[in-house]
């Protein structure tokens, strides 16, 4: 691996000391101020905690992508233009993750969003109410995981708004 500058590599080798570097799964440097990071599941608070403490205080979201059998979280980070994308993963049959609201309090409205779409629970939040999808929608139907067509979609709201 090679970061392009001193301030990235002090960050990961931060990182990897704060989280255990067999924790660390994979970096990459797309380009100069633009890290991509992959943590494993039970320590991407932890990483938060410490990027936080090291000045990534600025959270400009949080998206979720389903992976096929397991659902993939990014945490998307800045400190003063240095982006950096915090990944991890987790199984779609125990799609579980610990909140990070209490490090990022800006995180409480993505970690909703991300819920409501793809199923991921944050342990810990103080509120996992729908936040984007309508009142009255099935409330195991994530329409943003693979397994679902459209057409399913429609079935299942159909079908619960008749019962």
């Amino acid at each position: 691996m090679s970061l392009k500058d001193e301030a990235a590599s002090a960050t990961v080798e931060g990182l990897k000391k704060a989280i255990g570097e067999g924790n660390l799964v994979e970096v990459q440097v797309r380009r100069e101020r633009r890290l991509f990071v992959t943590v494993k599941a039970d320590v991407l608070k932890p990483a938060v905690t410490y990027l936080a403490n090291a000045g990534f205080l600025h959270l400009t979201t949080i998206t979720g992508i389903d992976l096929g059998e397991q659902l993939g979280v990014i945490c998307h980070l800045d400190r003063q233009g240095v982006q950096l994308s915090l990944k991890t993963t987790v199984p779609d049959s125990h799609p579980v993750l610990k909140t990070i609201t209490d490090v990022v309090p800006g995180a409480i409205f993505y970690e909703r969003e991300v819920h409501d779409l793809l199923g991921v629970v944050f342990e810990g939040h103080p509120d996992l109410s729908p936040l984007v999808l309508p009142e009255g929608w099935p409330k195991d139907l994530h329409p943003l995981r693979k397994k679902y067509t459209v057409e399913d979609i429609r079935r299942i709201v159909d079908q619960s708004v008749s019962a």
